[in-house]
């Protein structure tokens, strides 16, 4: 070869070596990402669904029993099932075994039947073995052990577990279990009707009147976002409790139960539905109302043949989120719902109350149903809204109207009246001595480490697990999305993590939170390791709030022109190269909008990780939990007002940091 062909050819081969380790990264990534989401999300919902299906039953029959006879030779064998029956009464108390129930030896034999007997021997005669625990040991074989009287209470019986359909049979054949499933959907339909007009309405004042400070109100709309929802129960215990000013409005009602949990999930759910409806409305296009106004229509007219139209599809969106919010929602049941059952609830109440694991996965698993359908139907109505925007509609602006923008004024200042009422009122509850009967000031309240349920360590490891879950979450959101949005290679692995990705967002908390328990927790996962530490509530957090981060970053990424890669790619520049240089800035407002809904939602969720901390890693929201479970209500509230406002300063710094990089990043959107 010549001097002159090996000198072309070097670059050639420079860019193939490039073109070769970008594939290898891209595809390393995508592996690497993909396996994160199977393990926090996939998994896990599979270990949940085949414990759903275990149950657990004695096999009193298969264990074998002998007495040592006087003159020292055995008698005859009987099982354990004989004596049961000789004993008479229920097993187990009529109660069905779990997972952990076990059964002493001792008391399945009456006293009478065991009278002078020094020496016992037991063998197990199931198929599987592993029925009889002698002092922590499980059998596993059916040799016959002999065991003295006085060791007899230590000998156990275990029960055998089989996959059936029996847990979901014994579930809708419980009208207790059977009724939460009622329960769940009177409160989330009546909380539906009630948050989706009162979001329309606030959202129409802000679009299509000329009143005053509109831009106060809608902060004023998402402050409910910055709070965990366990705090609004706690502020309509104080408003309308036994002890509360405004306790004669409920008219010898109780606030504990159906109306203080649809009162404090109208609260919690309300910013969801403002904003999806404020879109809706934002993008009613002008030359329609135009067109109204010259074929001399009404107001009225109007507004149902051209306003509620045009949001129709944001109205159905937000009535199934507002659904789904509320039919998951743990918090404000746990604080206010009383003894109103619902399935959040019961889930909760299975696994903490009764260790009823496999009941727990059974009400996960039903939950998933109407969690499922909202989410489906829910993306269904986005995909249409999206051919919506696509149109070339004409922003519609609106024209003063005293009458029309005092009545929004009104409107407007009533509904934050309530919700700024609710949050003054857990401040005030914080800083209260002892409420009604000594209303003087005192930080006392905020003195946590001699509160029950957590203390000033717990509102530490949230700070430190928000921080966690902002960076180490938005790097592998970011880096997913633009892997599967903008690379070319590896298409499988693109649209598995795609799917993947999309998964969390129909899962509950309290779900994903209980099915890390079957998963993590099983003695044959080599990351057992991880279960109570602070690495497996960022796994979860991340986890549960994936989805929406990853459609926040596609969607900024797919505003950027597909000529920047195929320019680098004309250039012979690597993809990651370009991704550092190009990509990063240009979609850098998109990053901090992730970093904050992660930090944000880390610091107010507390369904996903209720079952997943240890006295080490308690959290902030769960110590909210606690606290009001051991009546220390008042600071309750002010660990909830922390949170509140420890959200606040982050909303307020990512403002800021959005300004500082915006000027170096997005002068280039100014141009022109």
């Amino acid at each position: 070869m010549s001097a002159s062909g090996e000198t072309a050819g070097a670059p050639v081969a420079a860019a193939a070596r490039g073109a070769t380790s970008d594939g290898i990264t891209t595809r390393g990534l995508i592996v690497i990402i993909a396996l994160y989401l199977v393990v926090a999300v996939a998994a896990p919902l599979l270990a949940m669904f085949e414990q759903s299906l275990r149950t657990y039953a004695f096999q009193l029959q298969d264990v074998e029993v002998q007495f040592q006879l006087p003159d020292g030779t055995w008698g005859e064998a009987h099982t354990l099932a004989h004596w049961q029956e000789r004993l008479g009464t229920p097993l187990n108390d009529g109660l069905r075994p779990s997972e952990r129930t076990r059964l002493q030896v001792s008391k399945l034999i009456s006293k009478a039947d065991r009278k002078d007997v020094e020496l016992f021997r037991l063998r197990d005669m199931s198929e599987d073995k592993g029925m009889l625990l002698f002092d922590g040991t499980i059998s596993t074989d059916d040799a016959w052990r002999e065991v003295e009287r006085s060791s007899l209470g230590k000998v156990l019986v275990r029960p055998i577990s089989h996959v059936t359909l029996d847990n979901y049979l014994f579930y809708f054949e419980t009208p207790s279990l059977r009724g939460s499933i009622l329960n769940s959907l009177i409160v989330s339909l009546i909380t539906m009707f009630i948050v989706v007009p009162l979001a329309f309405g606030f959202a129409y004042a802000i679009t299509r009147s000329c009143m005053p400070a509109k831009g106060l109100f809608k902060t004023v709309a998402m402050v409910p976002i910055l709070v965990p929802s366990l705090l609004p129960g706690i502020g309509l215990v104080y408003l309308f409790g036994n002890q509360g000013p405004l306790n004669t409005l409920l008219m010898g009602e109780s606030i504990y139960g159906p109306i203080g949990i649809v009162i404090a999930s109208v609260f919690f759910t309300f910013p969801h539905a403002f904003l999806i409806i404020l879109v809706a409305l934002s993008i009613s296009d002008a030359r329609l109302y135009e067109a109204s106004i010259a074929l001399r229509a009404t107001r009225w007219r109007t507004f149902w043949t051209v306003t509620v139209p045009g949001a129709r599809y944001g109205l159905i969106s937000s009535a199934f989120v507002v659904f789904t919010l509320v039919i998951t929602d743990f918090g404000v049941p746990k604080v206010i719902g009383g003894g109103y059952n619902v399935l959040a609830l019961d889930i909760y109440k299975q696994v903490i109350g009764q260790q009823n694991f496999q009941m727990g996965a059974v009400v996960s698993m039903i939950l998933l149903v109407p969690a499922l359908v909202a989410f489906a139907v829910d993306r269904r109505v986005r995909r249409r809204q999206v051919a919506l925007l696509s149109a070339r509609a004409v922003p519609y602006a609106p024209t003063r109207n005293l009458r029309f923008d005092t009545t929004m004024l009104a409107y407007c200042a009533l509904v934050s009246f309530f919700i700024v009422g609710i949050l003054a009122m857990c401040q005030l509850a914080a800083l209260f001595k002892f409420w009604p009967y000594d209303l003087s000031f005192s930080l006392k309240n905020y003195d946590f480490d001699r509160m029950d349920g957590g203390g000033w360590d717990s509102y530490g490891n949230s700070l430190r697990m928000a921080f966690y879950v902002a960076v180490i979450g938005t790097v592998i959101v970011f880096v997913g999305a633009f892997v599967v949005e903008k690379t070319r290679v590896f298409a499988g692995g693109r649209w598995l993590l795609q799917l993947l990705a999309m998964m969390p967002m129909a899962v509950p908390g309290m779900v994903l939170g209980l099915s890390y328990i079957f998963f993590f927790n099983h003695p044959e996962n080599p990351l057992g390791f991880l279960y109570g530490t602070m690495a497996i509530l960022v796994i979860c957090t991340i986890a549960h709030f994936y989805t929406v981060a990853h459609l926040t970053a596609t969607t900024s990424l797919k505003q950027m022109d597909r000529e920047f890669e195929s320019v680098s790619a004309s250039l012979k520049q690597s993809v990651w190269k370009v991704f550092g240089r190009v990509t990063m800035p240009v979609c850098q407002p998109a990053i901090l909008d992730i970093a904050i809904y992660m930090f944000v939602n880390a610091m107010t969720t507390v369904s996903a990780v209720v079952f997943l901390y240890r006295p080490q890693t308690t959290l902030a929201a769960v110590a909210v939990l606690n606290m009001d479970d051991a009546g220390d209500i008042a600071p309750a509230a002010a660990m909830g007002m922390m949170i509140f406002y420890t959200n606040v300063a982050a909303r307020l710094l990512h403002a800021g940091a959005g300004r500082i990089l915006g000027r170096r990043s997005q002068a280039w959107r100014q141009r022109g």
